[in-house]
């Protein structure tokens, strides 16, 4: 009888040990992982709801403008990538504000 409880009670904590190991992991992953992730989207969020007029910027693409109009019906922005050729760029291929020429 003795032997049975023993067997019972060293059983049920050796199968709660896995599920708290995938658990500790997953917490782990979600800490170190998806919640900087998570962070670092809101901010882009953020910088494309706030791009102005006149404001120099790089896509997605590499490509380097000054926003010159912004049109919220498509959600695009128009740039000038150079003197009077201006392209149209979805919103959401903004990724920085580029950095002002020397």
């Amino acid at each position: 009888m003795i032997l049975m409880q023993a067997a019972t009670g060293t059983a049920g904590s050796f199968l709660a040990s896995p599920f708290l190991m995938i658990l500790l992991v997953f917490i782990i992953a979600w800490f170190f992982m998806i919640r900087p992730q998570q962070k670092r989207q809101k901010e882009i969020q953020k910088f494309r709801n706030s791009i102005a007029v006149g404001q120099n910027i790089v896509t997605a693409g590499g490509i380097y403008g000054t926003v010159r109009a912004i049109d919220e019906t498509d959600n695009a922005l128009i740039i000038e990538v150079a003197n009077g050729v201006k392209i149209k760029v979805d919103r959401n291929s903004v990724y920085a504000q580029a950095q002002p020429t020397q």
